[in-house]
Order: C-alpha cells, then sequence, then structure tokens
C-alpha cells in the first residue's frame, strides 16, 4: 500500500489541477493521497469528483504558522471544513497572500527586477498565491535558473531582500484549531534548514505535549543523518512518523511517492480524525 499524504494543486501552488493531481496519483501507483493545499481547501471537490477507482484521498489543507519569528507549516488531515473557527483562521491567512505578493513585487521593483504583479497573478491562476509564483516570475524573467534559487536570501528567503511577512497562525494555536474541528496535525518537513531557520527541538517537544500528532520525517529536504534523528525524536515523543512528497507538480523535481507512509501510520491518523473521512474512488469523470 503506498501513500503519499504531502500533495498540492492549482488550488495553491502546485502546477496540476486538482483533477489531475488525482489522475496522476493514480498512475503513479498510490493507494493513497492526500490534497493538502497552502491554508485553503478549495480543490477538494474538484479532486473527488475526478477520483479514479483503486485511489483513496486525504482531504487537509497546510496551514502556515509562525512560532517565535520562524515560519513553519503545520499539516492538517480530514477536518471538518466548514467549522466555523479554523474556517476564519484559514480565511484570514489567506486574504493576506495577495497584499504580501504585491508588497513582494514592490520590493523586487526596487531591487531592479522588471516583475509586475499582473504576472504574478497570471502565474498563480485561481490559485492561492504565494511565494513560488513570484519565485516562477523570476524564473521567467531569467533572473534565477530555477524556483528552488528564488528561496536564498538574496531575494525570497525569510528574511532576504524581497522578503515580505504575512499572517501566520501560532502552532499551538493551530493544533487547538484543527483538533476542535476533528483534524489530526504533523508538522511538515521540521528540519528543513535549507528554506531558513527551523523550529528548536525543545518547541517541538512543546507543540507534542499541546497535542502534535506527528512529524513528516521522510522528505525531500531531510537527508538520511536527518531522516534517523528525527525517528528517534519522534519515538522519544509519542509522535507518528509520517513521509510525502511534497508534490507540487512542474514547480518542483519530486514526484508523487517518491517518499511514503507506512500504512499502520496512516490508519492511526484515521482512527484519531473525527472531522471527515478519507474518500474512496468510484471511477471518477
Amino acid at each position: 500500500m503506498r501513500i503519499d499524504l504531502h500533495c498540492h494543486s492549482t488550488a495553491s501552488d502546485g502546477t496540476d489541477t486538482p483533477a489531475e493531481l488525482v489522475r496522476h496519483a493514480s498512475a503513479a501507483g498510490l493507494d493513497v493521497v492526500a490534497l493538502t493545499d497552502h491554508d485553503t481547501t478549495r480543490g477538494h471537490a474538484e479532486a473527488i469528483a475526478a477520483l479514479p477507482a483503486g485511489l483513496t484521498l486525504v482531504t487537509g489543507a497546510e496551514l502556515s504558522c509562525r512560532l517565535g519569528g520562524v515560519s513553519m507549516h503545520m499539516l492538517a488531515y480530514l477536518f471538518d471544513p466548514e467549522e466555523p473557527a479554523l474556517l476564519a483562521e484559514r480565511e484570514l491567512v489567506r486574504d493576506d497572500r495577495v497584499p504580501r505578493a504585491k508588497g513582494m513585487v514592490a520590493k523586487l521593483n526596487e531591487l531592479g527586477v522588471p516583475v509586475t504583479w499582473e504576472q504574478v497573478a497570471r502565474i498563480a491562476g485561481d490559485g492561492s498565491v504565494g511565494r513560488p509564483h513570484v519565485a516562477t516570475a523570476l524564473v521567467e524573467l531569467g533572473v534565477v535558473p530555477t524556483v528552488g534559487d528564488a528561496f536564498t536570501e538574496e531575494w525570497l528567503a525569510d528574511g532576504g531582500r524581497a522578503y515580505v511577512a504575512k499572517h501566520e497562525t501560532d502552532p499551538f494555536e493551530a493544533i487547538r484549531l484543527v483538533k476542535g474541528a476533528g483534524g489530526v496535525t504533523v508538522f511538515a518537513h521540521p528540519a528543513a534548514s535549507k528554506r531558513g531557520r527551523t523550529v528548536p527541538e525543545s518547541a517541538i517537544a512543546e507543540l507534542a505535549a499541546a497535542g502534535l500528532d506527528g512529524i513528516e520525517v521522510d522528505h525531500l529536504d531531510h537527508d538520511a543523518d536527518t531522516r534517523a534523528h528525527l525517528r528517534g525524536l519522534a519515538a522519544d515523543l509519542g509522535l507518528l512518523v509520517t513521509g510525502s512528497s511534497d508534490y507540487h507538480g512542474s514547480r518542483k523535481t519530486v514526484a508523487l511517492g517518491e517518499y511514503t507512509t507506512d500504512p499502520e501510520v496512516y490508519g492511526e491518523i484515521t482512527r484519531r480524525a473525527t472531522g471527515a473521512f478519507p474518500v474512496p474512488g468510484t471511477g471518477g469523470s
């Protein structure tokens, strides 16, 4: 059983539509795939409508959080998307994305980069605009060779020359809100240091005490030694260990199913969730 619990679509910063994502997941031989767009559940209905037979969809979102000045992401699975408190917080984060992106465009213009808001908006399409869309604009302009190369201090990394902060949820509050909506929480790529500063292990221990369910260990941004260390940390703290591709379509090189989650861990996630249930495919459209 092959399970990938972290994927993005055009509802945020992926390049596959939700329908394309589930079809590609099925073609990649996955049995379970999670759609976890940034701060939105807008792609879920399309993914469910197109869900092929033999593939199960886990609905979720990747929530933007910040702790002690460090940006971090919280994967939330199988929560009630209409629960008012969590819905209000997701909308607050999502609504701050447009002025933030416009602020980054302005900073890039000050640095002599001829990027425009119209260009970034075209790249984002109907998705929740974010830094990867601005990064893609820099690639189009030939400023950087790849999207990843834009996430440096020279450009868009936390604290970088063109970085602009946005509203981000306190992770302890995120855990409380997701739990209140019947969901399960997993700290995404907690040791992805090449993305910028990471939260200390003492903070992960505090999050575990506050109800965090797991940490994403098997991920492209964690090398073998890091993965081994995180497994030990998870065992010490009683946390579930997940693995995921963090698939973004053509925006990243990682393939669907390149990293996966153990079926027993997936079973425990579904047992803990009360807000929603995995959706089995019936053939799609």
